[in-house]
């Protein structure tokens, strides 16, 4: 009787975590769908896009992290196949620097030219001699 009890109460338990671990599992492979880019759409990532690629890309993304592979060791899987450009948010280095720097640099070169139309335009007018 103990024994069909222990079972029983194994199976429930079971079943409890079974869940959890499937909506973690599916968390995690969410985020990194997330992060990297449809092939076909290529505005849209995996996780975002339709097509039949993004779907079976999912599918390779969910059954690494099911083997226990960290997201970093997925994107770096993707990465090898498909090259830098497979990210959506390319790594800071080497000429990727350029994406991150130059609306910064723009920006603040656009404040500069307004501050200096702003200050042409309120300057009082030179008085005649």
């Amino acid at each position: 009787m103990t024994r069909l009890l222990a079972a029983i109460a194994f199976a429930v338990i079971g079943v409890v975590q079974q869940p959890q671990a499937d909506s973690i599992l599916e968390a995690r492979t969410a985020e990194v769908a997330a992060q990297l880019r449809c092939p076909v759409c290529q505005g849209l990532s995996i996780q975002d896009s339709p097509s039949e690629l993004s779907q079976q890309m999912r599918a390779v993304v969910k059954d690494q992290l099911r083997e226990g592979k960290s997201p970093d060791e997925v994107k770096a899987y993707f990465i090898s196949k498909y090259g830098e450009w497979i990210l959506l948010e390319p790594k800071a280095k080497g000429f990727n620097v350029l994406v991150y720097a130059l609306p910064i640099v723009l920006v603040l070169g656009g404040l500069g030219v307004i501050a200096v139309a702003v200050r042409k335009w309120t300057r009082a007018p030179d008085s005649p001699a």
